[in-house]
């Protein structure tokens, strides 16, 4: 079902989606030819050489030699030096499809010349933090509650990461009750409590190094799309106080990477109404990106906390806030209600003037050009273009989308079972086949998220969805078991 202005024309079949991922799982692993691997290793020795110098040098200082890991790093990260539109450029002068998109916040495309413009303007006018109220503040609480009108109030932060946490703190506040719910595989950040089960639903701790199991005793999980699971972890809690809240990506754990039904989220919202838990729709990728409303409005759903990541700075840094009903978020107001219990909450940079306006400005514009919908029609293309490729080489590979989401898994690393006594040995394997897969793509000129994720834009064209086609077509034809 198509709605209004949303970038979501047909909700995936999930349960065609796993039935093909079973497949993809059962067979042996696709790699990249040898003979075709030399050949783009060799476009990073000779057309990327101002990378790995810069590289090389960084890990001098920084671990690894790089800050972040959207892409994978394979065989050396790349130093870029313009983002434009569609478009990144290294420092080489290699032009890119860039399908990260900063992780999904520029939907209008990279570096957005009238966003840009008015973000200069502010800072020339007051400084990027001066450190008081600024206007801008106002506006964007204002322009994101006028589209989600379910966000009455809205903090900002400077993360998703920190979203994520203070509004888990704002749920124990107002509730007075400590258990947490997510979903197995599901990303909320890397604060203590919710490095969770990451990536692969029941894997738990696995990759909580340095985090005291005392701090995961009140974090649990509840399998994708499995409401009867959920509804036993509530009822299990209510014998010992109850639970705070029940979080979720509204399209399923990473971004949909294990896509959920249709009507999970109403379930869950009912599940949340009947045991008295707070529901919190962790909308980082979806806000505006699956239209002006988020994945709340798309779904019909209200959620008492959302969380927000990088779309709220426009790209720009100090990405991040919370917001919810008057009630709720009276937790973190200052000076009001003296007495009542509240979630401590700081931040020195967080809605500083720069990142604001950059926020406000770039919603007004999605909203207005009906970019969301234009990026959702840019990823109905590429999908239907990856599926037509992936038949034309008769390969066992998944793609779908949910709108500008795209999704092609060439391994399934995420889709590994945790209770498999050699997942360490086959996450290796299918992790080092999936670098080989970027890195071939890269030599293409497409960068994806960790090769196995697109998110288009509205800078997107016929153009740019024809280079990406056709690089992928040149490395699926350079697949082998």
């Amino acid at each position: 079902m198509e709605k209004q202005g949303y970038a979501i024309s047909s909700w995936p079949d999930e349960k065609e989606i796993y039935k093909k991922m079973e497949r993809l799982m059962a067979d042996s692993v696709y790699h990249v030819k040898p003979e075709a691997m030399e050949g783009y290793l060799g476009y990073f020795e000779t057309k990327c050489a101002g990378s790995k110098k810069m590289i090389g040098e960084a890990k001098q200082y920084i671990p690894g030699g790089v800050q972040h890991n959207l892409a994978f790093n394979y065989p050396f990260p790349l130093a870029m030096a313009k983002a434009e539109g569609p478009y990144l450029y290294d420092v080489d002068g290699n032009r890119y499809v860039d399908y990260l998109q900063a992780g999904g916040p520029t939907l209008l495309g990279s570096n957005y010349l009238p966003v840009q413009e008015k973000v200069i303007e502010v800072i020339k006018e007051c400084s990027p933090c001066p450190g008081l109220f600024n206007e801008y503040e106002m506006k964007l609480a204002k322009i994101i509650h006028d589209n989600m009108p379910h966000v009455e109030k809205y903090r900002s932060l400077a993360s998703g990461t920190e979203a994520d946490m203070t509004a888990i703190r704002i749920a124990r506040t107002f509730t007075g009750k400590s258990k947490i719910i997510k979903v197995g595989g599901a990303y909320h950040g890397w604060s203590d409590q919710l490095v969770y089960s990451l990536h692969i639903p029941g894997t738990q701790r696995f990759e909580a190094h340095g985090i005291p199991k005392e701090v995961s005793a009140n974090t649990q999980e509840m399998w994708p799309n499995d409401i009867d699971g959920l509804r036993k972890l509530l009822e299990g809690n209510q014998k010992d106080g109850g639970t705070a809240a029940v979080i979720v990506e509204p399209l399923g754990p990473e971004s949909g990477t294990r896509p959920v039904a249709r009507d999970f989220n109403a379930k869950v919202r009912e599940l949340c109404d009947e045991f008295g838990a707070l529901l919190i729709f962790d909308e980082v990728v979806t806000a505006f990106r699956v239209g002006p409303g988020g994945a709340q409005g798309y779904f019909d759903i209200k959620p008492d906390l959302t969380v927000f990541g990088k779309i709220v700075s426009g790209g720009y840094p100090m990405a991040g806030g919370v917001g919810g009903s008057e009630e709720v978020m009276s937790c973190v107001a200052a000076g009001v209600n003296p007495g009542k219990p509240k979630a401590y909450v700081g931040g020195t940079l967080s809605a500083n003037p720069m990142s604001c306006a950059a926020g406000y400005y770039a919603i007004d514009e999605i909203v207005k050009l009906d970019a969301a919908k234009i990026a959702g029609e840019n990823g109905d293309k590429l999908c239907k273009g990856l599926q037509t490729l992936i038949d034309k080489y008769d390969l066992p590979f998944v793609a779908w989308n949910t709108g500008s989401i795209v999704h092609f898994e060439v391994t399934g690393a995420m889709y590994l079972d945790a209770a498999d006594p050699d997942i360490l040995k086959k996450i290796g394997q299918r992790q080092h086949a999936l670098e080989e897969f970027g890195a071939a793509l890269t030599a293409n000129g497409v960068i994806t998220l960790a090769g196995s994720r697109i998110y288009t834009s509205m800078a997107d064209n016929d153009e740019t969805i024809k280079e990406t086609l056709d690089a992928f077509d040149r490395v699926f034809q350079n697949m082998e078991k």
